[in-house]
């Protein structure tokens, strides 16, 4: 038999017609070992190094092509960069099956992504928070990986199974996708919403419960498995020998569905071979955990500061990258020693390092690797599906997936409503978590290897979990397009009556609109201020704040507000559109009003001078101008020089504006706008030249 890299290159000679001898395996002789077998010696020209470099370049270049290629057009059709990812490996799977890749190894090595994706999450939560979520972790979490494998385990059982497999099943599939979930809620912003949070409880929850499910699993172990359905007896020896999902070199099957126990040991990819704790009693193994996991928090409170503070003496941006992925690989190297998940070990020293002044350091230098790596985990998982056994059963299988994703969500939907979630909220945690996770594959494998679930069951077991994985985005999409839409208007809070309308109506009660509330109510003016964020409301009264709830870009509210009697109309609304839209409808329907508008750019600066708004006020240059006057100050520039210096840049960007506005049209991009950049190029030397001269002017003063 042939070993891996040589049927590689056969692969690859064929694939693009090269004569054998000129392969990097191609001309051999007999007369060496690798491990236990003999196999022919390379003699090929050139070197094996330069063929391995080939190797890695042309894996490398057919996923990152695929992605680069799919994801963008998947982003574009909005369905998400993770089904774009999937559907990417989905197209590259015959590829990667003409060259005899291993879509697992690639995969193991890839979930590493997940890993170092909870030590960025661990940054972002304080201890104080992560205590706080206590009673979601232990129900919440806790609850659904009990209630989901008693119900999975139940059905199994009516379906003929034994009860050890069948709770082997539940224990497998009662876990979500911790990769695809935080992905996803990370993209759209949902990550802080309560049913964000509430998945990402669960998602933890489950990452702690993976260590003693591993220890679980062996006490199920069967002396005879159930043999093969009559249906999958075609499949049986296929599978064994393929490069996907259940192999024979990776779960020590006999190619019948059997297994040899643990004489190949458990080497999945996830901590098998080298261990710290290996002939170690209970309470010994549990000291060696405790003292792994203490000395993460210790060195991370006490160690990473000076480490970080040395290396950065060194001002090589490349050394202080090479130290963080050392810290994480380092931290999930010791997880893995001591029989931990890495990913749940660099989570807490994410969570240790969360104060840390090196913090966004980190996710910076973290987060390129993370997502690349979490992009070729995605990419292998839609090309390990075994498309074969799919449409030879489809309809099985469709049945199977879609049975184990309304269980899921059932019991999701039951327990979010007892932990109080309801609305979008407890719909983002049914949906977005009734999938099987990638630690299924890596149970599966061990449920093999442990002699718990015959290698044909957990062929059917992948490929469910595979597609319920590659559903996962649609169910996103479903929310998004009609449940959240749907509860917006079916769940939306009775605007307020507004009884005493006041002189000054302010729309929008965020960053901007809470100062000019303040200081208009400090000079005695009335002001009736009008907010769409119900939560946000109940907190002010609490204070005493007097704010209304209700939508102030409908007419009939603003009416109610005593628009037609109000003097000013302040627009502070966090969306640009709305913003737009309301000056619009208070200037041409109220000529006397006088309408005041935060504009987020200076390009929406040029959309409200265009309907006729004239008092504009860009909602960060006010302080880029008050921060350009103190770095003059710092420079020793005396204060009212500074204020000149400042006055004279002002005057001129306003004039500059005012020049170019007429030029700008919304619906065509400023850069593909030929009258407004030859309107700019115009005008910018020549007022540069002016504020240059004026500037000096202003310095040369005494």
């Amino acid at each position: 038999m042939l070993c891996r890299r040589l049927q590689f290159c056969l692969h690859l000679q064929r694939a693009i017609d090269l004569p054998v001898s000129d392969c990097a395996w191609g001309a051999v002789k007999t007369g060496r070992k690798v491990g236990e077998r003999r196999i022919e010696a390379c003699n090929a020209t050139p070197p094996v190094h330069i063929s391995l470099m080939t190797d890695f370049l042309l894996l490398a270049f057919i996923f990152l092509i695929a992605g680069v290629i799919s994801v963008p057009i998947a982003s574009r059709l909005g369905l998400g960069s993770v089904l774009g990812y999937l559907i990417a490996g989905i197209l590259i799977s015959p590829i990667l099956a003409l060259l005899g890749v291993d879509v697992v190894s690639i995969q193991h090595f890839a979930e590493f992504g997940v890993v170092m994706m909870l030590f960025l999450v661990g940054l972002e939560l304080e201890p104080e928070h992560l205590w706080g979520m206590r009673n979601q972790l232990l129900g919440l979490g806790g609850g659904q990986i009990i209630l989901t494998t008693l119900a999975v385990m139940g059905v199994a059982i009516l379906m003929g199974n034994f009860w050890t497999i069948s709770l082997a099943i539940g224990l497998v599939v009662a876990l979500s996708s911790t990769a695809i979930v935080l992905q996803t809620l990370n993209e759209k912003g949902l990550m802080k919403s309560p049913g964000g949070e509430a998945s990402f409880s669960v998602l933890l929850t489950q990452d702690i419960a993976v260590i003693p499910i591993l220890a679980l699993i062996p006490l199920l172990a069967l002396t005879e498995l159930p043999e093969a359905p009559a249906w999958m007896a075609d499949f049986v020896s296929e599978a064994h020998h393929s490069d996907g999902y259940g192999s024979d070199e990776h779960s020590g099957n006999d190619g019948a569905g059997n297994t040899d126990g643990h004489e190949n040991g458990h080497d999945d990819g996830h901590g098998g071979g080298m261990s710290l704790v290996n002939g170690l009693n209970g309470w010994q193994t549990a000291l060696v955990t405790l003292a792994a996991i203490g000395a993460v928090i210790i060195g991370g409170n006490f160690l990473t500061r000076p480490a970080f503070r040395f290396i950065s003496m060194a001002g090589l941006r490349e050394l202080f990258v090479a130290t963080a992925l050392s810290l994480v690989v380092g931290i999930a190297l010791l997880m893995s020693l001591v029989g931990l998940s890495p990913a749940l070990g660099t989570f807490i020293a994410g969570v240790v390092l969360a104060n840390s002044e090196y913090r966004h350091e980190l996710e910076s230098d973290i987060d390129p690797f993370r997502g690349l790596l979490l992009g070729v985990f995605f990419m292998t998982v839609g090309a390990g599906i075994n498309f074969a056994l799919l449409w030879a059963e489809l309809a099985y299988f469709i049945a199977l997936t879609l049975g184990l994703i309304a269980i899921k969500g059932a019991i999701l939907f039951l327990l979010g409503t007892v932990f109080g979630l309801r609305g979008t909220d407890r719909w983002l945690l049914t949906l977005g978590l009734a999938q099987a996770g990638e630690f299924g594959f890596v149970l599966l494998s061990f449920t093999v290897v442990s002699s718990v679930l015959p290698q044909w069951m957990s062929d059917i077991l992948l490929l469910v979990i595979a597609l319920s994985m590659l559903l996962t985005p649609a169910l996103f999409i479903f929310y998004d397009r009609v449940l959240a839409a749907r509860f917006v208007t079916d769940e939306a809070r009775e605007e307020d009556t507004i009884e005493e309308p006041g002189e000054v109506i302010i729309a929008g009660y965020g960053r901007i609109g809470t100062v000019v509330d303040r200081m208009l109510l400090a000079a005695g003016y009335k002001t009736t201020v009008i907010d769409y964020d119900s939560n946000q409301i109940d907190t002010l009264r609490k204070f005493g704040a007097r704010v209304y709830y209700g939508d102030a870009t409908r007419p009939d509210l603003l009416t109610a507000a005593g628009i037609g009697r109000a003097k000013v109309l302040v627009i502070c609304i966090d969306n640009p559109e709305q913003v737009t839209k309301l000056a619009e409808y208070a200037i041409s329907t109220y000529p006397n009003l006088h309408v005041v508008a935060a504009a987020r750019n200076r390009h929406h600066v040029y959309e409200l001078w265009r309907i006729g708004c004239r008092d504009i006020i860009r909602e960060t240059y006010d302080s880029a101008l008050r921060i350009g006057r103190s770095a003059f100050e710092a420079t020793g520039i005396p204060r009212e020089k500074a204020e000149q210096l400042v006055n004279a840049f002002n005057d001129m960007d306003r004039r500059a504006m005012i020049e170019v506005a007429d030029a700008y049209d919304p619906a065509i991009p400023p850069s593909e706008n030929e009258a407004y950049v030859a309107r700019v190029r115009e005008i910018r030397g020549p007022w540069q030249e002016e504020l240059n001269k004026k500037m000096m002017a202003i310095l040369d003063r005494r």
